[in-house]
Protein backbone atom coordinates (compact mmCIF):
# COMPACT_ATOMS: atom_id res chain seq x y z
CA UNK A 1 0.00 0.00 0.00
CA UNK A 2 1.16 3.41 -0.87
CA UNK A 3 1.62 5.68 1.98
CA UNK A 4 -0.44 8.85 1.81
CA UNK A 5 1.55 12.31 1.89
CA UNK A 6 0.66 14.99 4.46
CA UNK A 7 -0.65 17.06 0.78
CA UNK A 8 -2.58 14.53 -0.47
CA UNK A 9 -4.84 14.42 3.16
CA UNK A 10 -5.09 18.44 2.93
CA UNK A 11 -5.96 18.84 -0.64
CA UNK A 12 -8.93 15.53 0.20
CA UNK A 13 -9.71 17.39 3.61
CA UNK A 14 -9.96 21.06 1.49
CA UNK A 15 -12.18 19.10 -1.06
CA UNK A 16 -14.51 17.69 1.26
CA UNK A 17 -15.02 21.59 3.07
CA UNK A 18 -16.15 23.25 -0.13
CA UNK A 19 -18.62 20.17 -0.98
CA UNK A 20 -19.94 20.92 2.48
CA UNK A 21 -20.19 24.86 2.20
CA UNK A 22 -21.59 24.52 -1.41
CA UNK A 23 -24.25 21.95 -0.47
CA UNK A 24 -25.03 24.22 2.46
CA UNK A 25 -25.59 26.54 0.34
CA UNK A 26 -27.70 25.36 -2.59
CA UNK A 27 -30.36 23.87 0.61
CA UNK A 28 -30.51 27.09 2.42
CA UNK A 29 -31.63 28.97 -0.30
CA UNK A 30 -34.21 26.57 -1.61
CA UNK A 31 -35.24 26.76 1.66
CA UNK A 32 -35.42 30.59 1.28
CA UNK A 33 -36.97 30.85 -2.07
CA UNK A 34 -39.76 28.15 -0.74
CA UNK A 35 -40.50 30.51 2.24
CA UNK A 36 -40.86 33.54 -0.39
CA UNK A 37 -43.53 31.22 -2.23
CA UNK A 38 -45.47 30.37 0.57
CA UNK A 39 -45.45 33.76 2.22
CA UNK A 40 -47.91 35.56 -0.19
CA UNK A 41 -51.14 36.31 -0.65
CA UNK A 42 -53.95 36.68 -3.70
CA UNK A 43 -56.86 39.05 -3.31
CA UNK A 44 -58.71 40.82 -5.68
CA UNK A 45 -59.72 44.65 -5.93
CA UNK A 46 -62.85 46.13 -7.47
CA UNK A 47 -63.35 49.34 -8.63
CA UNK A 48 -67.06 50.72 -10.03
CA UNK A 49 -67.98 54.32 -11.32
CA UNK A 50 -71.42 55.57 -12.37
CA UNK A 51 -71.06 57.28 -15.57
CA UNK A 52 -73.64 58.99 -18.40
CA UNK A 53 -73.36 58.20 -21.65
CA UNK A 54 -71.74 60.67 -23.87
CA UNK A 55 -73.21 59.41 -27.59
CA UNK A 56 -76.61 58.05 -28.87
CA UNK A 57 -77.88 56.76 -32.04
CA UNK A 58 -81.18 56.78 -32.89
CA UNK A 59 -83.20 55.61 -36.62
CA UNK A 60 -86.80 57.39 -37.67
CA UNK A 61 -88.10 55.24 -40.56
CA UNK A 62 -90.66 56.03 -42.57
CA UNK A 63 -93.34 54.72 -45.16
CA UNK A 64 -95.44 55.52 -48.06
CA UNK A 65 -97.75 52.94 -49.81
CA UNK A 66 -100.09 52.93 -52.57
CA UNK A 67 -102.09 50.61 -54.51
CA UNK A 68 -101.39 50.97 -57.90
CA UNK A 69 -97.94 51.71 -59.74
CA UNK A 70 -98.88 54.51 -61.32
CA UNK A 71 -98.62 56.25 -58.11
CA UNK A 72 -95.26 55.75 -58.04
CA UNK A 73 -93.92 59.04 -58.79
CA UNK A 74 -96.29 60.36 -56.29
CA UNK A 75 -95.40 58.66 -53.76
CA UNK A 76 -92.10 59.43 -54.48
CA UNK A 77 -92.82 63.07 -53.89
CA UNK A 78 -94.75 62.12 -50.56
CA UNK A 79 -91.89 60.20 -49.40
CA UNK A 80 -89.12 63.09 -50.21
CA UNK A 81 -91.66 65.65 -48.72
CA UNK A 82 -91.95 63.24 -45.49
CA UNK A 83 -87.91 63.18 -45.25
CA UNK A 84 -87.90 67.28 -44.78
CA UNK A 85 -90.48 67.87 -42.96
CA UNK A 86 -88.71 65.23 -40.43
CA UNK A 87 -85.29 66.89 -41.42
CA UNK A 88 -86.74 70.37 -40.04
CA UNK A 89 -88.26 69.04 -37.58
CA UNK A 90 -85.22 67.84 -35.72
CA UNK A 91 -82.87 71.42 -37.10
CA UNK A 92 -85.94 73.19 -35.34
CA UNK A 93 -85.37 71.05 -31.81
CA UNK A 94 -81.64 71.83 -31.39
CA UNK A 95 -79.93 68.86 -33.83
CA UNK A 96 -77.17 70.32 -36.41
CA UNK A 97 -76.90 69.14 -40.02
CA UNK A 98 -73.59 67.17 -38.93
CA UNK A 99 -75.88 64.85 -36.30
CA UNK A 100 -78.62 64.20 -39.15
CA UNK A 101 -78.23 61.58 -42.24
CA UNK A 102 -81.15 60.37 -44.53
CA UNK A 103 -80.96 57.09 -46.07
CA UNK A 104 -81.82 56.16 -49.39
CA UNK A 105 -85.78 55.39 -50.05
CA UNK A 106 -86.14 51.98 -51.05
CA UNK A 107 -88.83 50.67 -53.11
CA UNK A 108 -91.04 47.62 -52.21
CA UNK A 109 -93.60 45.33 -54.32
CA UNK A 110 -95.66 42.74 -51.96
CA UNK A 111 -98.55 40.71 -54.43
CA UNK A 112 -101.46 39.64 -52.25
CA UNK A 113 -103.06 36.28 -53.41
CA UNK A 114 -106.27 33.85 -52.77
CA UNK A 115 -106.28 30.66 -51.55
CA UNK A 116 -106.64 30.17 -55.59
CA UNK A 117 -103.03 31.75 -56.31
CA UNK A 118 -105.57 34.71 -58.05
CA UNK A 119 -103.83 37.64 -57.32
CA UNK A 120 -106.15 40.45 -55.57
CA UNK A 121 -103.95 43.15 -55.02
CA UNK A 122 -100.89 44.65 -55.27
CA UNK A 123 -99.08 47.03 -53.25
CA UNK A 124 -96.48 49.60 -54.01
CA UNK A 125 -94.09 50.96 -50.86
CA UNK A 126 -91.24 53.34 -50.57
CA UNK A 127 -89.43 52.91 -47.39
CA UNK A 128 -86.90 55.49 -46.23
CA UNK A 129 -84.47 56.39 -42.90
CA UNK A 130 -82.79 59.18 -40.95
CA UNK A 131 -80.41 58.62 -38.59
CA UNK A 132 -79.27 60.78 -35.98
CA UNK A 133 -76.01 60.10 -34.37
CA UNK A 134 -75.44 63.18 -31.74
CA UNK A 135 -73.49 63.95 -28.52
CA UNK A 136 -76.43 66.00 -27.47
CA UNK A 137 -77.40 62.81 -25.40
CA UNK A 138 -80.35 64.41 -23.31
CA UNK A 139 -81.58 65.92 -26.49
CA UNK A 140 -82.62 63.07 -28.06
CA UNK A 141 -85.73 61.55 -25.42
CA UNK A 142 -87.09 65.41 -25.70
CA UNK A 143 -87.22 65.26 -29.26
CA UNK A 144 -88.60 61.34 -30.09
CA UNK A 145 -92.44 62.44 -28.61
CA UNK A 146 -92.11 65.83 -30.64
CA UNK A 147 -91.50 63.42 -33.11
CA UNK A 148 -94.45 61.03 -32.65
CA UNK A 149 -96.88 64.50 -33.62
CA UNK A 150 -96.47 64.21 -36.98
CA UNK A 151 -98.49 61.14 -37.02
CA UNK A 152 -101.28 63.30 -36.92
CA UNK A 153 -100.20 65.31 -40.15
CA UNK A 154 -100.22 61.58 -41.98
CA UNK A 155 -96.88 60.29 -41.29
CA UNK A 156 -96.20 56.77 -41.22
CA UNK A 157 -93.22 56.88 -39.17
CA UNK A 158 -91.06 54.46 -37.30
CA UNK A 159 -89.81 56.01 -34.21
CA UNK A 160 -86.96 53.68 -32.87
CA UNK A 161 -85.66 53.15 -29.35
CA UNK A 162 -81.89 54.88 -29.63
CA UNK A 163 -78.58 53.75 -28.26
CA UNK A 164 -76.93 55.03 -25.74
CA UNK A 165 -72.71 54.40 -25.64
CA UNK A 166 -70.29 55.47 -23.26
CA UNK A 167 -67.01 56.15 -25.49
CA UNK A 168 -64.47 57.81 -22.86
CA UNK A 169 -63.36 54.62 -21.22
CA UNK A 170 -60.02 55.26 -21.83
CA UNK A 171 -60.11 58.37 -19.82
CA UNK A 172 -61.27 56.42 -16.76
CA UNK A 173 -59.25 53.34 -16.95
CA UNK A 174 -55.99 54.68 -15.06
CA UNK A 175 -57.93 55.88 -12.08
CA UNK A 176 -59.87 52.58 -11.80
CA UNK A 177 -57.22 50.80 -11.75
CA UNK A 178 -55.40 52.39 -9.25
CA UNK A 179 -58.82 52.49 -6.78
CA UNK A 180 -58.86 48.71 -7.72
CA UNK A 181 -55.40 47.89 -6.80
CA UNK A 182 -55.68 50.48 -3.57
CA UNK A 183 -59.03 48.12 -2.61
CA UNK A 184 -56.45 45.02 -3.18
CA UNK A 185 -54.25 45.91 -0.96
CA UNK A 186 -56.53 47.33 1.88
CA UNK A 187 -57.92 43.51 1.53
CA UNK A 188 -54.75 42.22 2.33
CA UNK A 189 -53.89 44.38 4.76
CA UNK A 190 -57.05 42.65 6.43
CA UNK A 191 -55.90 39.10 5.56
CA UNK A 192 -52.14 39.96 7.22
CA UNK A 193 -53.16 41.86 10.00
CA UNK A 194 -55.23 38.66 10.87
CA UNK A 195 -52.36 36.37 10.39
CA UNK A 196 -49.65 38.66 12.04
CA UNK A 197 -47.53 39.53 9.07
CA UNK A 198 -47.09 42.89 6.90
CA UNK A 199 -48.19 43.30 3.32
CA UNK A 200 -45.16 43.74 1.01
CA UNK A 201 -44.82 44.55 -2.60
CA UNK A 202 -46.42 43.22 -5.71
CA UNK A 203 -45.78 39.85 -7.02
CA UNK A 204 -47.67 40.12 -10.05
CA UNK A 205 -50.82 41.27 -10.81
CA UNK A 206 -53.85 40.74 -13.52
CA UNK A 207 -56.34 43.14 -14.70
CA UNK A 208 -59.65 41.87 -15.07
CA UNK A 209 -61.88 43.31 -18.83
CA UNK A 210 -63.64 46.47 -18.07
CA UNK A 211 -67.11 45.71 -18.31
CA UNK A 212 -69.75 48.62 -19.02
CA UNK A 213 -73.68 47.80 -18.08
CA UNK A 214 -77.01 49.92 -17.87
CA UNK A 215 -77.38 50.59 -13.91
CA UNK A 216 -79.63 48.10 -12.40
CA UNK A 217 -79.44 45.63 -15.58
CA UNK A 218 -77.53 42.36 -15.90
CA UNK A 219 -76.49 42.42 -19.20
CA UNK A 220 -77.06 45.34 -22.18
CA UNK A 221 -75.45 48.65 -21.79
CA UNK A 222 -77.27 50.62 -24.95
CA UNK A 223 -80.99 50.99 -23.48
CA UNK A 224 -79.76 53.80 -20.60
CA UNK A 225 -78.35 57.22 -20.32
CA UNK A 226 -77.02 56.45 -17.07
CA UNK A 227 -74.22 53.10 -17.56
CA UNK A 228 -72.23 51.46 -14.37
CA UNK A 229 -68.55 50.83 -14.98
CA UNK A 230 -66.95 48.04 -13.70
CA UNK A 231 -63.19 46.27 -13.01
CA UNK A 232 -61.75 43.74 -10.86
CA UNK A 233 -58.12 43.71 -10.69
CA UNK A 234 -56.72 40.07 -9.04
CA UNK A 235 -52.84 41.03 -7.09
CA UNK A 236 -50.57 38.67 -5.31
CA UNK A 237 -48.63 40.38 -2.61
CA UNK A 238 -45.50 39.36 -0.80
CA UNK A 239 -46.34 39.20 3.15
CA UNK A 240 -43.21 40.28 4.96
CA UNK A 241 -42.84 39.86 8.69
Amino acid sequence: MNRVTRMELLLAALLIAFGIAGGGYFIGQTLYNAKVAINVTTVKGLAERRVEADRARWKIGYLVVGGDKAEIPSLYDKSEADQAQIMALLLENGFEEKDISPGIIDYGQREYRSKNQELVEVKYSLTGSIEVATDKVELVSKVRSKVNELIAHGLNIKNNAPAYYFTRLNEIKPAMLREATKNARIAANEFAENAGVKVGSIRDAHQGGFSIRDVGESHGDTAKIEKDVRVVTTITFYLTK
